[in-house]
């Protein structure tokens, strides 16, 4: 190597070294010390963890089994877990909360653990009556808030995780949609400035409009914030679809509230709906998002 060559070497070396370091002073002035960033790789295993322990089902070994093992991963990650029990319909509610401190939430990010007892859309009626394995619906919305409780500085604005129980068995006798955030919304006395679920946001061809229903300034937030991490083409500025789903109690109450949803999901309410159809990827882009929304927040003056 000449010594031009050299030169030129150790200039592109000092540049990255610049860059790097450009980078963790600019976290350390934002953020109060460089932070730990979100994985989706590391989510996307807890996606698969879900799965594995079965149906989570209300009443069922996989929705006891779903409940303790979010509880040790929240209190590993530093956060208190509150246990929310309520009754619909003759049927127990636990909605869990994660909470940093005793403050009341300006911002709660919430997701459902519960799975579906029947895939009524599957194309085979032979699968009809089985249970839905819930990789994306259920678990990429739960693996998001667990990556999250793992990485969020610890000085943002007070904020609740919160898992809602018995979202998605409507239609079936005896049940209704919403049971857990219905509950939580009629019996918990908070008003935070902004709630966001996160439900079905794990799809590895994930495309997400705006929620017909949610909030239009914190929608228009999140989806900028999406815009300036490069995420664009997967938080897409345009209207989809209307959902009834678990910001719908909070928006009722007239709290704001948004859906992050990719409804347009083949394998909605099938025994297909399994680790392979989600991606790391795709809980990334959406946890990176949330990250850093979350992180930016600032206390009302």
């Amino acid at each position: 190597m000449n010594k031009r060559s050299v030169l030129v070497y150790l200039s592109v070396i000092l540049l990255l070294f610049l860059g790097v370091s450009g980078w963790y002073a600019f976290s350390f002035k934002v953020y109060g010390g460089a932070p730990e960033l979100f994985d989706g790789n590391r989510a996307y295993e807890d996606v698969k963890r879900q799965v594995e322990m079965g149906p989570r089902t209300p009443g069922s070994p996989g929705h006891a089994q779903i409940r303790e093992w979010m509880r040790v991963e929240l209190e590993n990650a530093g956060w208190t877990v509150e246990i929310h029990e309520s009754e619909r319909l003759g049927h127990p509610i636990y909605n869990y909360i994660a909470k940093r401190s005793g403050e009341p939430p300006q911002i709660i990010l919430a997701a459902h653990y519960d799975t579906r007892f029947v895939a009524d859309h599957d194309p085979d009626p032979a699968n009809q009556n089985k249970p839905v394995p819930g990789a994306n619906d259920g678990a990429s919305g739960v693996a998001v808030l667990i990556e999250l409780a793992r990485t969020l500085p610890t000085d943002t604005v007070p904020l609740w995780l919160v898992f809602f129980d018995a979202e998605d068995n409507g239609r079936i006798e005896g049940w209704d949609w919403i049971l857990g955030s219905r509950a939580f919304v009629e019996e918990i006395p908070v008003a935070p400035q902004a709630v966001v679920v996160v439900d079905m946001v794990g799809d590895a061809d994930l495309n997400i409009h705006y929620e017909a229903n949610s909030d239009p300034a914190i929608r228009a937030e999140i989806w900028g914030t999406a815009q300036r991490l490069g995420h664009g083409g997967v938080f897409i500025p345009d209207e989809g679809f209307n959902m009834l789903d678990d910001h719908t109690p909070f928006l009722e109450k007239g709290i704001p509230a948004v859906d992050i949803i990719d409804f347009d999901y083949p394998y909605w309410h099938t025994v297909a709906d399994t680790p392979d159809k989600v991606s790391p990827e795709s809980l990334q882009v959406v946890g990176d998002t949330l990250w850093h929304w979350a992180a930016d927040q600032q206390l009302p003056k």
